[in-house]
């Protein structure tokens, strides 16, 4: 009986360098996987398109130069940041900020550029921490409870923000949330187009839009096709960048967990590949401190050039697990478009005439995910709700982070601004926003049950459900 002939596997190892057509299609994939997110960011947040751009590509390259090409990253802007910048940009530039009209604020992202790098160095620290004392050591400071709470607050804190760009044309804005939801559950497992749902659902409100008079061609046309991108520096000097700083960087607590996940998620399916093509296990699990020392570099990045906070993607994850290309040499090509793609000016226009309605829709979908993914960290880690303690951190962060930055508002002017009013010279001279607010009363209650465990007065800690 003749011996079956051995399947042969595709799939590209983080080593491995495909033929120059490969390289480039599978560059250009990656590319237009973190295309929408991040530039929907840039949007929400008032950046500058082209710099965010140039930023993810500078960025992803100086991060996996970080990790000696160990680990196959792409960067783009992240979500968990929106809320604070949000609030910084509202409370130092309000005129800019609250102008339908504009499209970038400098004054607003040269502060929140300072926050962004503190950032950068906080998570460096983590990450060497980590690589010192190991992870279980810092989990009893930020445990998932903490982690997990925060990233809930991250999403759900912003329904105000995502309603009020919806408000602008309702029609517009539930019609884009429908067919991106419909495009992110119907698709999936369709390919590139299963990592598109978010460009795809924009893409439909868009063409709904344009009968309806909601967008004008003009600026596209009056842009050059070359554009350097508006690269603005640090507010150092400024006195309210301490204020920034500790906002900001504070929210990188909430990025750990995610980013740690991303890189179980892609050691797992690294070693199958290794596995089937006869190779050594490549175990990359093992470098969750380094990989956190790349986030920290791509946001020093992001912040020098005036980009938005970043972190690794998770689009850009599961399109790799799905094309078994785990090639460090694409990611570098799709840096190296995404760099390209800064300085053209007529797509940064041509972005900048997607309709606020159809922001909104976008966003309510994806702010809700963000506050979905805290409970599924919270799932994931079985945190013990039935535990007082647990209860007490999780209640207090949600309705202090939630709460607070829906309700709190200006006693002068009755505007939600989202500020308790605790002033702290030099750091917090208007007030707390409520999201660090909420983050430092949760590890402060954390820290003292740690500190002084209940077990010491005799209470019996609470079983956890079975599962």
């Amino acid at each position: 009986m003749a011996v079956e002939a051995k399947k042969a596997v595709l799939g590209y190892m983080p080593e491995d360098t495909p033929p120059i057509g490969a390289m480039l299609s599978l560059g250009f994939q990656q590319v237009l996987t973190m295309f929408p997110a991040t530039v929907l960011v840039a949007i929400l947040t008032k950046f500058d398109i082209g710099v965010t751009l140039l930023a993810s590509g500078i960025g992803t390259i100086i991060a996996l130069l970080v990790t000696k090409r160990r680990i196959p990253m792409y960067y783009g802007s992240s979500f968990s940041y929106i809320t604070v910048i949000i609030t910084v940009m509202a409370l130092y530039a309000p005129a800019c900020f609250n102008d339908p009209t504009t499209k970038f604020c400098p004054e607003g992202v040269r502060l929140a550029q300072v926050g962004i790098l503190a950032t950068g160095v906080l998570e460096i620290l983590i990450g060497l921490l980590i690589m010192w004392i190991g992870k279980s050591a810092l989990d009893k400071v930020l445990p998932p409870i903490v982690t997990g709470s925060v990233a809930v607050v991250i999403g759900i804190a912003l329904a105000g923000a995502a309603l009020n760009m919806a408000s602008a044309n309702w029609l517009v804005a539930f019609v884009t949330l429908f067919f991106t939801v419909v495009f992110s559950v119907y698709l999936q497992g369709r390919g590139l187009l299963g990592m598109l749902p978010i460009l795809l659902g924009a893409v439909v409100g868009y063409l709904i839009s344009i009968p309806l008079g909601l967008v004008n061609f003009g600026a596209v046309a009056a842009a050059p096709w070359f554009a350097v991108p508006n690269i603005t520096l640090p507010a150092f000097t400024d006195p309210r960048a301490f204020g920034v700083v500790f906002s900001i960087a504070l929210i990188a607590i909430a990025t750990v967990p995610e980013s740690t996940a991303h890189l179980y998620q892609m050691s797992l399916y690294i070693d199958q590949l290794a596995k089937d093509l006869g190779r050594a296990p490549k175990e990359i699990k093992k470098l969750i401190g380094l990989n956190l020392v790349a986030d920290g570099a791509d946001d020093l990045v992001a912040g020098m050039l005036g980009g938005c906070a970043g972190t690794n993607y998770g689009e850009n994850n599961s399109l790799m697990a799905i094309t078994r290309n785990y090639s460090v040499p694409v990611l570098f090509t799709a840096a190296g478009i995404a760099i390209l793609l800064a300085f053209i000016g007529k797509l940064a226009a041509l972005v900048g005439t997607l309709p606020v309605a159809v922001t909104g829709g976008l966003a309510i979908y994806l702010f809700g995910v963000i506050g979905m993914q805290g409970i599924a960290l919270l799932q994931s880690e079985r945190v013990n709700l039935f535990d007082p303690k647990n209860l007490a951190i999780g209640a207090t962060i949600m309705v202090l982070g939630i709460g607070g930055n829906l309700a709190l508002k200006q006693t002068a002017t009755g505007v939600p601004d989202g500020l308790f009013p605790f002033r702290i010279p030099f750091f917090f001279p208007e007030g707390i926003p409520a999201i660090v607010f909420a983050a430092i009363v949760g590890i402060l209650l954390n820290v003292l049950f740690v500190v002084l465990p209940p077990s010491k007065f005799g209470v019996t800690e609470r079983s956890n459900i079975e599962f």
